[in-house]
């Protein structure tokens, strides 16, 4: 088996046998089952003249929390990232552990791809798992399924890796406390730059619209949340967006358009871009 490969299997089993990731599947199915139990609420709701309200109602102020309980998930998905790899390198570098890896042939770059891929494994099997238990939750309580959940589930997994390749950059420098809250830090200010983009885009205000370009460049994971959303909207309610012109898109939990491809392939350069940095980092650095 290629050391890419080998260490990217060690890394996996060291990972699954903290108790964080048993305190995530406790807590996801804890989440799921309340989220549930509301969202069935949603159903027995009437309205002014004591009657239910209409299948497109709850499907509306379904999709809507949705989107609420989904950026929760992300925010969750990204914390774990940051706090799993901000340590991924930094600890073993302090350990000495490294340095029987190393004596033997294994160059620092198959180090470094096979910690991403492991950790990468982790972080899709835990956003798909997690993504598709709350779709099936809200399908049994409200029979609402989002338009498209498989680019859902790919769009919160790759905010998670984004999360996950800026955490182990940071660990080929700084300790892993440090580089965990960088990485959070720049998970909530990506979404701030987003947010005040939007506000740009209400005022239609060019200078202020191009901070929020500049943050989807410079750290992607808000418009890989914002392709989340719009995965998870219905017709109806993006022909009302579309309808409201800047105003709808100036909603920070909203999103009238997806991703553009240019924007696409940008992420899948930055992904190249943040291995390769990680790669010479570690190269650069004296064990």
């Amino acid at each position: 088996m290629p050391p890419t490969l080998v260490i990217a299997r060690l890394t996996v089993q060291e990972t699954s046998r903290r108790r964080l990731i048993l305190a995530l599947i406790i807590l996801t199915l804890i989440v799921v089952g309340f989220s549930a139990w509301g969202f069935r609420k949603i159903t027995t709701v009437t309205n002014s003249s004591g009657s239910t309200l209409p299948p497109e109602q709850v499907a509306l102020i379904t999709s809507q929390l949705l989107i609420v309980v989904t950026f929760m998930y992300s925010g969750v998905l990204a914390l774990s990232a940051a706090v799993v790899a901000g340590p991924l390198i930094s600890s073993e570098v302090e350990s000495g552990l490294l340095l029987s890896i190393l004596a033997r042939p294994v160059r620092r770059s198959e180090v470094v791809i096979g910690k991403w891929l492991g950790l990468g494994v982790l972080v899709a099997i835990y956003a798909a798992g997690s993504a598709f238990l709350e779709i099936a939750a809200v399908d049994w309580a409200t029979g609402y399924v989002p338009p498209h959940p498989i680019q859902l589930v790919l769009y919160v997994g790759a905010e998670g890796l984004a999360l996950l390749s800026l955490g182990l950059l940071l660990s080929t420098r700084l300790s892993g406390i440090t580089g965990g809250v960088i990485a959070l830090v720049a998970w909530l200010m990506g979404w701030i730059g987003g947010v005040v983009g939007d506000v740009g885009t209400g005022l239609q205000n060019q200078a202020v619209e191009n901070v929020g370009v500049f943050s989807h460049l410079i750290l992607p994971t808000d418009l890989l949340w914002r392709g989340a959303i719009y995965a998870m909207e219905p017709d109806a309610f993006l022909a009302t967006l579309r309808a409201a012109g800047t105003v709808g898109r100036a909603n920070p939990f909203a999103a009238v358009d997806p991703p553009p491809l240019p924007f696409l392939a940008w992420v899948v350069v930055w992904f190249g871009l943040m291995l390769a940095l990680s790669i010479w980092s570690f190269r650069t650095r004296e064990i």
